[in-house]
């Protein structure tokens, strides 16, 4: 045991030998499917919003992005996102669920301090830089755009 102390290369190759081996099959696969079965039902509630709320196809995206932001806060508040999460892996990354899950999380571990001082403003902890890089990145974008 001192000897692993002693030597860093030796701990690190042992806590590699004891290193549980990843399942890359099976994570891949349940990825595939849980992202999969997200977009497909991002599209099939398009599909509801152009049929049955006579959304134009160009428009129907907006209120489909709205309602799986919806879905996917409301399954993380409930607790039940992290249960899916935690076997499909980066699956529920999907943009949209994996962004409304970060600022939902981040707001339920402070709500205890309070409306103001804890949910309003530790809730865009993680997500206040994606804004940030967002709008820039759209501005950049825009300008370059214009001036082509």
């Amino acid at each position: 045991m001192k000897d692993l102390l002693k030597d860093p290369a030796a701990y690190q190759a042992l806590a590699n030998e004891k290193k549980p081996k990843p399942r890359l099959a099976k994570n891949l696969t349940m990825a595939f499917l849980v992202g999969g079965g997200i977009c497909t039902l991002g599209q099939l509630i398009q599909n509801i919003y152009i049929k049955f709320f006579n959304f134009p196809p160009e428009r129907a995206g907006d209120p489909t992005t709205t309602t799986v932001i919806f879905i996917s806060g409301l399954l993380t508040a409930l607790g039940v996102f992290d249960k899916i999460a935690r076997h499909a892996g980066a699956g529920t990354a999907v943009p949209v669920t994996g962004f409304a899950n970060s600022i939902v999380s981040a707001a339920l571990e402070f709500k205890r301090e309070g409306f103001v001082l804890g949910v309003g403003s530790k809730m865009f902890i993680l997500a206040g830089s994606v804004i940030v890089f967002g709008v820039v990145t759209a501005f950049v974008v825009g300008l370059i755009s214009a001036l082509l």
